[in-house]
C-alpha cells in the first residue's frame, strides 16, 4: 500500500509539473547556450574597455579570460537559484507530501536546463581550443556534469540533490578571479591572497 501510494504520488508530480509544458527543458537549454554566448562577449567588451592589458594578451589568454566570465556568470546564476530552491521555497521542504526525489518545477526543470546549456557551450568551447583550455579531465568533468543534471532536468528525479551540489559553484568565481590576478601580473597582491583565503571560506561553508 506504502508503494502504491509513492507511486501516484511520483505519477501526480510527474504530470503536474514536469509534463506540464514538456518543451521547457529544451527551450531553457537554447536559453542557456545564448546567455553564454551573451556572457562571453559582454566580458570581452568590458574587460577590452576597463582593463588596459587585456589588448597585450595572446588570443587564447583572451579567449581563456573570456571564457572564465561565462563560467563566473554561470556560478553565480546557479548558486543563486540553488539557494532560492533548497533555501527559500517550499518545493524541497517537509511542508510537502511525498518522496523529495520526484519534486520539481517549472522554475527548477528550467534553471537546470540553463546550466546544461552552459556545459554543451563550454565543452564546445574546450574541444574547439584542445587542449588550451582543458585536458581530458576538463572533457570528463564536463560530460559526467551534464549527462547528470540532463537527466535529472528531464526525469524531474533528483533534482533537490542535484541543487545541493550546485551549490559548490559559489567557489567558481573566487577559482577564476584567481586565474585573472595571476593573468594580470597580480599575483603578489593583497587581493591575491584574499582571494586565497575567500576560496578557502567559501568552500568550507558551500
Amino acid at each position: 500500500m506504502a508503494m502504491t501510494a509513492y507511486t501516484n504520488q511520483a505519477q501526480a508530480m510527474m504530470r503536474d509539473y514536469l509534463l506540464a509544458d514538456p518543451l521547457v527543458p529544451y527551450t531553457s537549454v537554447l536559453i542557456g547556450v545564448v546567455l553564454c554566448k551573451m556572457a562571453y562577449d559582454l566580458t570581452r567588451i568590458l574587460s577590452s574597455f576597463y582593463f588596459k592589458g587585456y589588448s597585450s594578451l595572446t588570443k587564447i589568454q583572451r579567449v581563456e579570460w573570456n571564457n572564465r566570465g561565462m563560467s563566473s556568470a554561470h556560478a553565480i546564476f546557479i548558486t543563486a537559484i540553488s539557494l532560492y530552491l533548497v533555501v527559500t521555497t517550499d518545493l524541497f521542504s517537509d511542508r510537502l507530501k511525498g518522496p523529495i526525489t520526484f519534486r520539481s518545477s517549472i522554475i527548477s526543470t528550467s534553471a537546470l536546463g540553463v546550466s546544461v546549456g552552459y556545459f554543451i557551450t563550454d565543452l564546445a568551447m574546450i574541444f574547439w581550443a584542445y587542449p588550451s583550455l582543458g585536458g581530458m579531465e576538463y572533457v570528463l568533468h564536463h560530460t559526467l556534469s551534464l549527462v547528470a543534471i540532463a537527466y535529472t532536468m528531464l526525469s524531474g528525479e533528483g533534482q533537490f540533490y542535484t541543487y545541493m551540489i550546485l551549490i559548490s559553484e559559489t567557489t567558481t568565481p573566487e577559482i577564476n578571479m584567481r586565474w585573472f590576478l595571476d593573468t594580470a601580473g597580480l599575483k603578489k597582491s593583497s587581493a591575491y591572497l584574499v582571494n586565497g583565503i575567500m576560496i578557502f571560506v567559501v568552500w568550507l561553508v558551500s
